[in-house]
């Protein structure tokens, strides 16, 4: 054999055994346990609010981790709501005794963060990706989205969303969603 032979050998290897590599830390990553913590608040709330109880858990995972400290936007919680929101939605369901300060406390600040996800699914005729791009970029702005992609003859689609976090954001909540189906189905009542 030359060494023209051996090289390209050589090299057929080294690329094998890198996208092996790759492959095996691709399937790794996808397979890393997401955190779950307050699965009967999410459970009670799902129930209550007729939502996936996976869809607010991928909420919460996007907003906070499920360790709720106080954005430097202001929000706060496990969902990470802000306070004037929050108010806004303790008016719209007839909550008359709401602080801030109850956005610290899970059960509080899940019951609100779903009663939005809920509203925003109404408003958005149920469509889980509209609902989950208003929680985060703005229910103003995805209408506006929407309005303009109507009237270009398409639909607004995850990919053509323009604000370049919101995209994100909302490709990280659809793919947590199904993995908190896959891996939490129990815990969260899904089976």
């Amino acid at each position: 054999m030359s060494r023209r032979t051996l090289g390209t050998i050589a090299a057929v290897a080294m690329t094998a055994l890198l996208v092996s590599l790759v492959a095996i830390e691709v399937h790794h990553a996808s397979s890393v346990k997401l955190p779950l913590s307050d699965a009967s608040i999410i459970r009670k709330q799902a129930a209550a609010k007729h939502l996936d109880p996976a869809l607010i858990a991928a909420v919460i995972y996007a907003e906070s981790k499920f360790e709720p400290r106080p954005s430097s936007a202001g929000a706060q919680g496990l969902m990470q709501i802000l306070p004037a929101t929050a108010y806004y939605l303790a008016h719209l369901s007839g909550g008359s005794q709401f602080t801030a300060s109850d956005l610290a406390t899970p059960s509080v600040n899940v019951a609100y963060g779903s009663y939005y996800l809920r509203y925003l699914l109404d408003h958005y005729g149920g469509d889980e990706m509209l609902a989950v791009a208003a929680y985060n970029g703005g229910l103003a702005n995805v209408d506006r989205w929407v309005a303009e992609a109507h009237s270009a003859g398409r639909s607004l689609t995850p990919e053509t969303i323009p604000f370049p976090e919101t995209r994100e954001y909302v490709q990280r909540v659809l793919a947590a969603q199904q993995d908190y189906r896959a891996q939490h189905a129990q815990e969260l009542g899904i089976e």
